[in-house]
Parts: structure tokens; sequence; C-alpha cells
């Protein structure tokens, strides 16, 4: 087994190799903690779906669990259970990941089973069929909740074309009509090597962790494809040139709730997002930010304020929440729009952004504290960006923004009259 080793000395020192002979990505880290974890992650997720088959990707996170053709459904919870392992999956618009933890002597053992029920999912009729029912059920619970509903409708208007519009999960008439051999063709189609990183992370020898994943490959069913992936072609949408405002009625609320949105750019576009990072945090996180403190501390205008800077791989937003009494909302909205123009017209204090750099150092520590803190890291990036530097370098690049950094990010890409806004009132 031949292979480019690739090592970072620092905080983080993970091996990276990849399989010649079907393009499988593994990342591998001895970490001196009694355990390890192992990430599946799929370079596939809700934005490479067509609206006929919207929520597929999330269908199937659901079906990988009900066997192949080694193990009958529910006999790898039981066989992961039985050792005190432990298992789960997540679904994004970019991505879907599959994870173990387990005793580092009951590795070698279990991670094949994870590999082969995530590589050779059966995806038997009567199964797809029950489990049917419970994905409707989940997307009847997510309309059920406000928060949810509201980040939906945020979305549909924060992109006209792109596919973050939707819904992870799809809409309830899609999820209707699939057939399991719709899902079966998706899951072959996808759920390839060439597709795949797998990264261990955990009180194991690096060569053993590789060894025990390459191995557990080499049983795979899966064929390479004689064909190439079709990816949809897709470009980030233009900015907002005027205030696109939806409104609308939720007879569960209890307050208002509205959300501003800007388009910025993605993780193609990585260097552009750190400032934006900055942005968000001096405006929503913690009780001395700019907004948490002015509309809910001193002026009580507000009850929640949040503000994220969401970066999917092809764009992202700029997103800011606030829950309030109906007749705040347009003082609150025109507060968020003063303190967007102050940013864009006055130099953040050194204090503010050394506050920032601080949370966001002790933050990076405080994420590499176990094996699937870090294995959710390497999967995160090398699936994403296909790079890990980035991983390592996030609180230096953090670090290097200074208040001109931050006051043109603002003034390119946060217009105070330019942006989306959904507003949800009580009835």
């Amino acid at each position: 087994m031949t292979s480019t080793l690739l090592k970072f000395p620092r905080l983080n020192a993970p091996t990276l190799h990849q399989l010649p002979n079907n393009g499988l990505t593994i990342i591998a880290e001895q970490m001196p903690i009694d355990a390890v974890n192992l990430n599946l992650w799929i370079n596939v997720g809700s934005a490479i779906e067509t609206d006929a088959i919207n929520g597929m990707a999330h269908f199937l996170e659901h079906m990988i669990f009900k066997g192949t053709e080694q193990l009958i459904s529910g006999e790898f919870e039981r066989r992961i259970e039985e050792r005190g392992a432990v298992t789960n999956a997540a679904t994004s618009q970019d991505y879907t990941h599959y994870y173990i933890t387990t005793a580092p002597q009951d590795f070698a053992a279990l991670a094949p089973l994870q590999i082969d029920v995530v590589t050779n999912a059966s995806i038997p009729d009567d199964a797809f069929e029950r489990e049917r029912l419970v994905v409707l059920e989940e997307i009847r619970r997510s309309e059920d909740n406000p928060r949810r509903r509201t980040f939906r409708r945020t979305m549909e208007m924060a992109f006209a074309q792109l596919p973050y519009r939707r819904p992870v999960l799809g809409p309830e008439a899609v999820i209707s009509q699939l057939k399991a051999q719709q899902m079966r063709d998706f899951h072959a189609t996808w759920y390839q090597p060439q597709s795949i990183t797998a990264v261990a992370v955990g009180n194991l020898p690096v060569e053993e962790l590789i060894a025990t994943i390459a191995e557990g490959f080499t049983k795979t069913n899966n064929q390479q494809l004689t064909t190439n992936k079709q990816l949809p072609t897709l470009a980030p949408e233009a900015p907002f040139t005027e205030i696109v405002r939806h409104e609308f009625t939720d007879q569960s609320l209890q307050q208002a709730r509205i959300v501003m949105v800007w388009r910025v750019p993605g993780l193609d576009k990585l260097d552009e997002t750190y400032a934006l990072d900055i942005l968000a945090a001096i405006l929503g996180h913690g009780r001395t930010s700019r907004l948490v403190r002015d509309l809910r501390e001193e002026r009580g205008l507000a009850s929640h304020i949040s503000v994220s800077n969401m970066s999917h791989q092809l764009q992202g937003t700029f997103y800011i929440s606030a829950h309030c009494p109906v007749e705040n909302l347009k003082l609150v909205e025109e507060a968020i729009a003063q303190h967007i123009r102050t940013l864009q017209t006055e130099l953040v204090q050194e204090s503010e952004i050394n506050r920032v750099h601080k949370r966001v150092a002790n933050r990076f520590i405080f994420s590499n504290e176990t094996p699937s803190d870090r294995a959710r890291l390497y999967g995160y990036y090398q699936t994403l960006i296909g790079d890990l530097e980035p991983a390592f370098d996030y609180p230096s690049h953090i670090q290097a923004q200074d208040a001109t950094h931050l006051i043109q990010a603002a003034q390119k890409y946060l217009n105070p009259d330019a942006y989306g806004v959904v507003v949800m009132k009580p009835i």
C-alpha cells in the first residue's frame, strides 16, 4: 500500500492517505484518549438533488441502517450497543456523515460493520415503505417547529435558484412518491469510495487505523462507475438590490419573529468568510455583543437576538434573527440596519476584536479535546474544501483580521438598504 503522507506539526497532526485503487480518502490520527471515532463523510447532500427527489439524501440516511447482505436490519445497532459503542448520522445540504465511537479494542471489529452498512445498503422494499412513514412524521414535526418554519421560509426567500432554498428533509409530497429503486440508484451513484472521506481518530496507531479502514473498503460490493456523475452547474446568486420582504402569520407564536439576511460568500471563497465570522460575533455572540446589549439588555425591544454567518459550499447567508413584540418590529429592524451602517462607517474597536480573537482561540482548543471533535473537524474541511489546512489555520485567519478588514467586509457584503427580511407575526 503506497501513498503520499502529509503531516501537520501542530496541535492537530493527522495523516492523510488516499487509496490508489478506489480513490478513498483516509484521515487518521492517534490521540491519547481511550476511545476511537470513525466518521464516514459522503460528499453528497440535498444540494445535488433535483426538485423531483428533494429529500432523498436524508431519507437514504435512514435506510442505511436497514441492513446489508451481511447484516440483517437491526443487527448493526445490536452489535454496536452490546460493546457499549455509539452511532449516529446527519444530513445537510452539502454532505452526509455517519459515525461510531468505540473502545480502542473494539475498533477492528466494529469499523468494518460501519463501512458495510454505509457502502452496501440493500434498501429492501418493505423496509423502505416502513421508513417512509418515519420520515414523513419527521417532516410533520419539523413543520410544527416555529424555529424551523421561520428558517425554511427565510431560505426560500434568501435563494431564488440555489438548492439551499429547499429543506433537507424534502416536502411531504415528494417523499410520498419516491420509489425504493430510485434510492438504490441514488446510493449506487453517490456512495462510491472516491466520494467518501473516512476519518479515524483515537488511541490506536495511525497505521492500524488506516489498515482497518482500507481492509473494510476492500470488502465492499460497490463497483467503480463507468460514467461520471453529473454535478449540477450552479453559480452564486447576486446580492439583494433592495429590501425584499415576506410576511406571514403564525398562530403558534407568542411573539413576532424577524429575520434579516444577506447573500455572502460561501466556502468556495473561504478567505472572504473570516471577516464576516467576526462581524457576526461582534453583533450577536454573547451579552456584550452590540445587538444583544442594545436591543435586549438596554432597550428591551427584543427578548432574543442571534447572528450567524452560515457558509454553505457555494454561497453563504449572513443571518440576523430576533424575537420581539409585534409593536417593536419596525424599531428592531431599523436598529439592526443602523448597527450595520455603523459597521460600514466606523472602525471596530480593538477591544471588541480582541474579545472575538480570544473566544475563537479558546473554542478551537475546546473543540479539539475528543476524538469525535477532531474527526468532525477533519471530515468537514476535507469533504467541503478538499484541504485540511484551513481547519488548523482558522484561529490564525481570524486573528489576522483587523478593523480595516471588517469595515471593508461590511461595506462589500452587508448593505443596510438591500437585504431579505422575513417577518412572522402571531395571530
